[in-house]
């Protein structure tokens, strides 16, 4: 039986080794000037002159909320479709749920849906860039122009992607993600890009227990710190950022082409003048395909492709979101349909020509053409 390609694989160069060997020779183990590198990296990369390491994806987006004063009373209009972070963040910062259903083609919130969902209580919008693909940050910013409601990217998946030729990660306070399975990873951490230099400032403090200098303490704090270590693993990988973008978009090509004529089988498509990173290759299965979502994922798996289902419901889904006071729940009639139909497939950058025939050839097979 041919070995099993995985959804998902990191490769860590010698040049990553050589980092960390560095890191562990000079004692300086935390917060020192790997991650200053790596911010100056990310800052490059997304256009803004600030960027700011924390331990996790997740903690980006609560330390971002922090940053505005989010709070109790406050609501945080977001997709419904994601991963359950992004609703932590909100909830963890005292703030009141909100849904905004997507888009069926990107699978992103859309525009008229923030604005329909924007009230007096929206203390800020957070839009989730999923699979790769970036939300309408043009279109949004414009539904908002007029609230005074702040933006906060949820780019965990999107490092890389542009809108109108912007990079995703300049639109407000951005967060992203470098947990294992990213395009960049450091096993666990995050970073928050901002141009606002302010809250550049409190969010440097507010990571390092609230001092700016050793025992001088300026706000109350945490240590929301990113080690060294973890620094020293990303920083060979941005900078070849640019090129593996481009191979996971030839991969994406290919597979779409390979994929085109599958009955019941939707391809990703990418919104003109947005450029898509493909984190995932997400597929949906409807049903007019001769194998359910939930069927081909098995077969794929035997058949030894890896694959997953990113989500399975969307958050309302769960009774413990449904019922907890502070999520406003209503239909989300887009998410709902998209979390019963989308498929992950491989695309990451160590797949071979003959590793993307196969899964093309093992889809057809299963599914016909």
């Amino acid at each position: 039986m041919s070995p099993t390609i995985p959804l998902s694989a990191v490769s860590l160069d010698e040049q990553a080794e050589r980092l960390v060997l560095e890191v562990v020779r000079s004692g300086h183990l935390v917060q020192g000037p790997m991650v200053e590198r790596l911010e100056a990296a990310f800052s490059e990369a997304c256009e803004v002159p600030h960027a700011i390491a924390v331990n996790s994806g997740t903690t980006a987006l609560v330390a971002a909320l922090q940053a505005l004063g989010v709070g109790p009373g406050d609501e945080v209009v977001t997709s419904p479709f994601t991963f359950v972070a992004t609703i932590n963040a909100v909830l963890e910062a005292g703030a009141t749920v909100r849904f905004a259903d997507i888009d069926p083609v990107t699978f992103t919130t859309t525009p008229e849906e923030i604005r329909r969902h924007v009230s007096e209580r929206t203390r800020a919008v957070m839009p989730v860039h999923l699979y790769g693909h970036p939300a309408d940050m043009t279109g949004i910013a414009s539904a908002i122009q007029s609230t005074g409601t702040a933006v906060v990217e949820d780019a965990a998946q999107a490092l890389g992607a542009t809108v109108e030729g912007r990079p995703v990660g300049s639109f407000g306070l951005s967060c992203f993600s470098l947990y294992a399975t990213k395009n960049v990873t450091t096993g666990e951490g995050g970073i928050i890009t901002t141009a606002d230099d302010r809250l550049a400032d409190w969010l440097r403090l507010l990571r390092n227990q609230g001092m700016r200098a050793r025992y001088e303490y300026e706000i109350p704090g945490h240590n929301y710190r990113l080690t060294d270590l973890q620094a020293a693993l990303a920083l060979p990988q941005m900078s070849r950022l640019s090129e593996l973008t481009a191979t996971r978009q030839r991969h994406a090509a290919r597979l779409t082409e390979g994929l085109a004529d599958v009955a019941g089988l939707v391809t990703p498509s990418v919104r003109d003048s947005a450029t898509h990173v493909f984190h995932q290759y997400t597929v949906r299965v409807t049903s007019e395909a001769r194998l359910g979502r939930d069927e081909l994922s098995s077969a794929l798996s035997s058949a030894g492709i890896g694959n997953a289902v990113y989500y399975p419901k969307p958050i309302h889904g769960y009774s413990c979101y449904r019922e907890h006071p502070r999520v406003q729940v209503e239909r989300m009639p887009v998410a709902e349909r998209a979390a019963a139909e989308v498929l992950s497939l491989p695309v990451h950058p160590l797949l071979s020509k003959q590793d993307i025939d196969r899964i093309v050839e093992t889809v057809c097979g299963l599914l016909g053409t």
